[in-house]
């Protein structure tokens, strides 16, 4: 027989009925004795003692003021009190009715407080006491008999598991614009449905696949596919999950993770940016004693602890697979990587008819197109496009989304919503108006960077006057130096034609000239176009990021060769610009042309603006 010490334990039920007996004592007690009339003022009292109501009136006067509180005793055994902002008022009334003939008196000034409200101000005080004492005894008794349940959840994991029949999980038909690494994933379902096809020829199956690619190209939807489609069960957590401030945690939870699924087998672990746990060690603060780096190694220790083909696959994903430990990217942890890319137009146009597949879509919305100027969405892009469509549509209460709802969205992601209510003067809008017109030339004419997709001088969410947005409708993989120094003629184009319009210039050109630095500076130090510097890599690596040396930040080149790079950055915008410059005073009729459509619709099209170089 197990002996427990007994413990406190008070109910909600308890505490709410304590409650309301503390405020009904406290309501009785302040209209115990004397009642004060609501709404009784010194009109009615005027009134009542000229009909002989009452047969005693008492005047407490304030300490302080004129004011006083007064007590009436009616003649029929009734009372009443009322406050009066001067006692003198009272008295004067007492005085002028001759046939009152009852007492009247005015005591002297309270100087405290009273002796009720000190003994109801006690008692109350005692009795929070006394009930706060309770709660404290029941909860610490609840705790001591809690701690152990407590303390071993701590270091429990915190993985979600997926049963192959779960709502949530998936198949690869859910899975679009990824061909090629549904292939690759293959072998893993195969092996996950019939192993003995894998052992019987001596076959590894790899114990790990980390999973590379920017945010949002679907590295978790792709790991939940694969164990929907082999049919076993999926354990999907962050690696943020692992990491706490009491060291030793995380390793635990690591142990607990692998004892599931062990005990799961065959199954999937799923560690979503694990990055955050298997970063490469001795970058912390706290050298190799932190916290992170104890899971880190608990997992290295896991990964090589479940034998060959016990049908259990460690799956990854991250976007910085550059910081990670090498020690996890071994062979026989993460032994495969495999890259997600960015969906090309065909995978775009997949991932759009999915995530429009639940919604009422109109006969003039073409996928295709649609496609061709989304070059760089990711699948999560396209996602929020199509859900920002649908609000759109349900927003002005149409029953089916549209071009027009897909385009309009496709421009708010990109840019940012429109701000037409905002106040812009005359003159802002002119200089606005040709600074995005020397833009969407310089799109249209140059070959590598257009054309143009809408031009517009409606001040955006962004903080932005006006906007140009072009159409990248290739899915090029390297960038040329051609391009690259296009895209500096473009970022340059409205300051240059500020200038030749108006006698100055402003400040809205400075995000270009900062993005058009950027890109000649990187044509420099790091892709090796320029000729003085020669094809050596002098970017700065960002070792802060990683932690690994915080005390030398140094540059890894002379002052000298950096006056050279500088020198040679100058150079390239300087040639940019003259070429640019002569560009647009080649189609200063255009530029008039663009700059007056846009003061006068504010908004146009690829279509109006390319009809101005025909007319």
């Amino acid at each position: 027989m197990d002996n427990k010490e007994p413990s406190f334990f008070i109910s909600p039920r308890l505490i709410i009925l304590f409650v309301l007996v503390l405020i009904g004592f406290f309501i009785w007690a302040s209209f115990n004795g004397t009642s004060n009339t609501t709404g009784y003022n010194l009109m009615k009292f005027e009134q009542e003692i000229k009909e002989g109501n009452f047969k005693s009136v008492d005047v407490y006067p304030s300490a302080n003021s004129n004011a006083g509180k007064v007590y009436v005793d009616g003649k029929k055994g009734t009372s009443v009190s009322f406050y009066v902002s001067d006692i003198t008022k009272v008295e004067e009334i007492v005085k002028s009715v001759d046939s009152y003939e009852g007492d009247y008196s005015v005591h002297k000034p309270e100087s405290g407080i009273s002796s009720n409200v000190i003994i109801i101000g006690i008692i109350g005080v005692v009795a929070v006491v006394v009930f706060m004492f309770f709660v404290f005894i029941g909860s610490q008794a609840r705790n001591i008999q809690g701690t152990d349940n407590r303390m071993a959840n701590f270091g429990k994991s915190r993985a979600r598991k997926i049963a192959p029949d779960d709502p949530a999980a998936r198949k690869f038909d859910d899975v679009a614009g990824m061909k090629e690494e549904k292939e690759e994933m293959q072998e893993f379902v195969d092996f996950l449905k019939a192993p003995e096809d894998y052992t019987k020829v001596g076959a590894r199956i790899p114990k790990g696949v980390i999973l590379v690619g920017s945010p949002g190209t679907g590295k978790t939807l792709l790991a939940k596919a694969i164990a929907g489609e082999a049919g076993v069960p999926f354990f999907s957590l962050s690696g943020s999950d692992f990491v706490e401030m009491f060291v030793g945690v995380g390793a635990s939870r690591v142990r607990d993770l692998f004892e599931q699924a062990k005990a799961n087998s065959p199954c999937i672990i799923f560690i979503d940016e694990i990055d955050a746990v298997a970063r490469k060690r001795g970058s912390g603060m706290g050298g190799g004693h932190d916290e992170r780096e104890q899971t880190l190694n608990q997992l290295l220790v896991e990964m090589d602890g479940f034998g060959v083909n016990e049908g259990i696959i460690v799956m990854a994903a991250t976007n910085r697979i550059d910081i990670l430990d090498p020690a996890i990217l071994r062979p026989g942890r993460f032994d495969r990587h495999i890259t997600v890319s960015m969906p090309d137009v065909a995978g775009r146009e997949e991932i759009l008819k999915v995530h429009a597949f639940n919604k009422p879509i109109a006969d003039d919305v073409d996928f295709r197109a649609i496609a061709r100027i989304t070059a760089g969405f990711s699948g999560a892009d396209l996602e929020n496009l199509m859900n920002e469509s649908a609000i759109r549509c349900a927003k002005d209460k149409r029953q089916y989304i549209t071009d027009e709802d897909i385009r309009t969205s496709f421009i708010k992601i990109g840019i940012g919503a429109e701000r037409k209510s905002r106040k812009v003067t005359e003159h802002d809008r002119k200089i606005t108006a040709y600074h995005e017109a020397g833009h969407a030339i310089l799109f249209h004419v140059l070959p590598d960077v257009g054309p143009v997709h809408t031009i517009s001088i409606i001040p955006t969410g962004t903080g932005a006057a006006g906007y140009t947005m072009p159409i990248n409708e290739k899915d090029n993989i390297f960038r040329t130096r051609g391009e690259m120094i296009q895209d500096i003629k473009v970022s340059l184009g409205g300051r240059i034609a500020e200038s030749l319009i108006f006698d100055d210039v402003t400040t809205g050109a400075s995000q270009d000239i900062k993005q058009a630095t950027s890109i000649a500076r990187d044509m420099v130090t790091k892709f090796g176009f320029s000729d003085s510097v020669g094809m050596i890599n002098y970017a700065n690596e960002d070792e802060m990021f990683i932690g690994r040396d915080m005390m030398h930040a140094a540059k890894a080149y002379s002052e000298k060769t950096a006056s050279i790079i500088d020198c040679e950055v100058k150079k390239i915008i300087d040639s940019c610009y003259e070429d640019a410059k002569m560009i647009l005073m080649d189609n200063i009729n255009v530029l008039h042309k663009s700059a007056e459509m846009l003061l006068e619709k504010e908004r146009i099209t690829r279509e109006e603006f390319e009809m101005l170089f025909e007319a």
